[in-house]
């Protein structure tokens, strides 16, 4: 078992003015509130956190984060533990550490989702607040993942799909590509066992195979760096097994189709050294243009800087390499911690700070966020993401979610060149909204006074903060349109009782009706009515109960109902969400058919087909742009007209056509012409406009069918 002085040697090799006595007295007591406790494996439960400080230590972290690892478990574990105490031994920056990992396991939850979700966030604030809170996170993570063995099948099932989800990723956005690999590595060994177990059998056996490939390879580039009096250590290895399965699933291949699994690393003293040796690789074999990445020249967010580099080597097998500094291959493996500058207080200097601007800008765009689910979402989308890297007009360079458009870029500059950002030109050419950046291109955004968002926009953008910034112009046009909407359904109501709508809301009445239906203000009101939960009649009918029709019945029941509830039925309104639905008689619209909506009066929206003749007629104002939902649909009953042969069983053979589509028949009539034909009607529910086509096409192949017609 490792004991403080080994803890305490690896730290002295590397800081040797540290204050060993707090993590001597951090084993103490560790050891002291942990004295009666066991892990699963049966083992004394004191060695976890003395491993989790041991992995901090050879990741060379300052003596506070030692100590904490050490700590990291007490508060939770043990009754006798306090805040105040740790504070009074240790002090208060240990004791925040320690703090913030406890608040993390604490946290409990009404659902898996909602779980995941509050406890990403938690942690993320966590982090924002001091990032060694993370990296103690990732270290407790991976000596729980080097130990699952002990825990059940499902538990085990659990923590490694979290695992991979989550802490892989951060390990990843951090640069620490060690506890990445390790991670992921591991997740795949209790999420696809035999999987694993396959993967590594196979490159075992490449290994050996390879050693003979990896060695030739290494002589060869060695001599030809000799030569150029460039100094360097090379390795090569076969890539983990977890990047070997990703590239199995993703291209639809067998681990015997992967040529790539080699890679060389090849470390050198200077930035233009790298790219000297780039050159004397591609001079001695065909390089690969689309493998290439300079990550020197547009290093990734996480600080990784490295050229890469795959080319058809000897024997005519890929092989990719990596060429970095040595310093480089430092900040590569350990990423943030390789960077840790502890001044007085320990705090982050400037570098570090920017390079986790990252952090901060998710937190103040989750602050818009009120359902955990939608945040757990934003944080996927920025922590699984591949990048894209563009440039601004004055070359600054913008990191994006791949599948980022021109909108995520303009919001990535300011929340007002988003919002009005009505176009964009990528390497000077004129591009649509949708269209998806790429690595390297220039970006123009084009912005006008006139462009507002659009609730279409939600269908393509990639980065949170702009789904943020959308939804919440979204939700105040929404209320905006709802609230004029209402007004000019009063306004006319009021008047055809020759009554002024604009004197009863300056008494006040207005204000006092909404208020009696549980509304903050008569704006809340109007907002009510635009959206047609309540009707102009019941405001006026609150205000002037003398003028109330001799028909009380049905006003009565439609008074006591505050809210009523909307009827969408598959249907997306353009910028207004939570109206009343109803679909037009005349023409029975159907999910796939080019639909519009027109507004009526105080009952909400009427859905009609496009080309529906009543639309012709209606009022242009009261035109609504509106779109199928097909994620809700319900089946619509559409009427269909058959002429067909006057013969003995042609209805149960038309029947029997209209069932094998699993469409239901509402209703069934039949009339005979002179010529012994026969004219059909069939009310049939229908999902959808695909679904109408199969029936339709199943009556035409009954026997004696001569025509099948949609009605209106």
């Amino acid at each position: 078992m490792i004991r403080a002085n080994d803890i305490i040697d690896k730290v002295a090799d590397y800081y040797p003015a540290a204050d060993f006595d707090i993590i001597r007295k951090a084993y103490a007591y560790s050891a002291y509130a942990h004295r009666n406790q066991v892990r699963l494996s049966g083992e004394p439960y004191m060695i976890h956190p003395i491993e989790v400080a041991n992995i901090l230590a050879e990741m060379k972290m300052d003596v506070a984060s030692i100590a904490s690892g050490l700590l990291h478990d007490t508060l939770e574990d043990d009754p006798m533990t306090s805040l105040e105490d740790l504070s009074l031994r240790f002090g208060d920056e240990i004791t925040a550490l320690v703090e913030g990992l406890t608040k993390i396991s604490k946290i409990k939850f009404k659902s898996s989702r909602e779980h995941q979700a509050e406890n990403y966030r938690k942690m993320i604030l966590a982090m924002v607040k001091d990032i060694r809170v993370l990296v103690i996170k990732l270290a407790d993570r991976v000596h729980n993942m080097r130990t699952l063995d002990f825990q059940k099948r499902e538990r085990q099932e659990a923590i490694a799909q979290e695992t991979l989800d989550i802490y892989a990723p951060l390990a990843n956005r951090l640069g620490i590509s060690w506890i990445k690999q390790e991670l992921e590595d591991n997740s795949l060994r209790y999420l696809q066992p035999a999987m694993y177990r396959e993967i590594e059998e196979k490159v075992t056996r490449k290994e050996l195979e390879s050693r003979e490939f990896i060695d030739k390879t290494i002589k060869l580039v060695q001599r030809n760096l000799t030569h150029s009096s460039i100094k360097s250590q090379i390795s090569g290895r076969l890539k983990h097994l977890y990047s070997i399965y990703r590239k199995m699933v993703r291209r639809d291949i067998a681990f015997e189709q992967i040529y790539d699994i080699v890679a060389f690393r090849i470390l050198v003293g200077t930035k233009a050294e790298c790219y000297n040796v780039l050159g004397i690789i591609h001079a001695l074999w065909r390089p690969l243009p689309s493998r290439f990445k300079d990550f020197i020249g547009i290093p990734k967010a996480n600080m990784y800087q490295s050229l890469h580099t795959t080319v058809i080597g000897p024997d005519g097998r890929h092989a990719e390499f990596q060429i970095r500094t040595f310093e480089m291959h430092q900040i590569a493996e350990m990423g943030i911690a390789a960077h840790w500058h502890y001044k007085e207080g320990y705090q982050l200097d400037d570098h570090d700070r920017k390079q986790m601007d990252w952090l901060r800008q998710m937190i103040e765009w989750q602050q818009d966020v009120d359902n955990p689910g939608e945040f757990l979402d934003s944080v996927k989308i920025d922590l699984f993401s591949e990048a894209v890297y563009v440039f601004t007009p004055t070359g600054e360079v913008k990191e994006l979610p791949s599948g980022s458009t021109p909108i995520d870029m303009a919001y990535s500059i300011h929340s007002k060149v988003g919002d009005h950002c009505s176009g964009a030109k990528v390497n000077g050419k004129l591009v649509s909204l949708r269209y998806q950046l790429k690595n390297g291109e220039m970006v123009d955004i084009v912005t006008s006074n006139r462009q507002h968002p659009s609730k279409d926009w939600l269908g393509f953008v990639k980065t949170s903060k702009a789904r943020s910034k959308i939804r919440q112009w979204v939700k105040k046009e929404e209320e905006r349109r709802s609230i004029e909407l209402g007004r000019e359904f009063c306004e006319k109501a009021f008047s055809r009782s020759k009554l002024s709508f604009n004197q009863a809301l300056k008494s006040g009445k207005v204000q006092a009706v909404a208020e009696g239906f549980s509304l903050k203000h008569a704006e809340a009101l109007l907002a009510a009515i635009g959206r047609g939960k309540l009707t102009a009649q019941q405001l006026i009918n609150r205000i002037f109960p003398e003028l109330r029709k001799s028909k009380k019945g049905k006003d009565k029941a439609e008074e006591k109902k505050t809210i009523r509830k909307p009827a969408r039925d598959g249907i997306s309104i353009k910028d207004i969400d939570d109206v009343m639905v109803r679909f037009a008689k005349c023409c029975n619209p159907l999910p796939g058919d080019d639909v519009i909506g027109f507004i009526t009066r105080g009952r909400g929206l009427t859905i009609h087909r496009r080309n529906c003749r009543h639309v012709d007629q209606a009022n242009s104002e009261r035109y609504m742009e509106v779109s199928w939902n097909l994620d809700r649909t319900t089946a619509h009953v559409v009427k269909i007209r058959v002429m067909c042969a006057d013969v003995k069983g042609m209805l149960v053979a038309m029947s029997t056509a209209i069932s094998s589509q699993e469409a239901n028949i509402a209703s069934a009539s039949l009339k005979t012409t002179i010529d012994q034909k026969a004219l059909c009607f069939f009310d049939v529910q229908i999902k959808d406009l695909e679904h109408l086509k199969r029936v339709k096409m199943a009556l035409r192949g009954v026997k004696g069918v001569y025509q099948v017609t949609r009605m209106s």
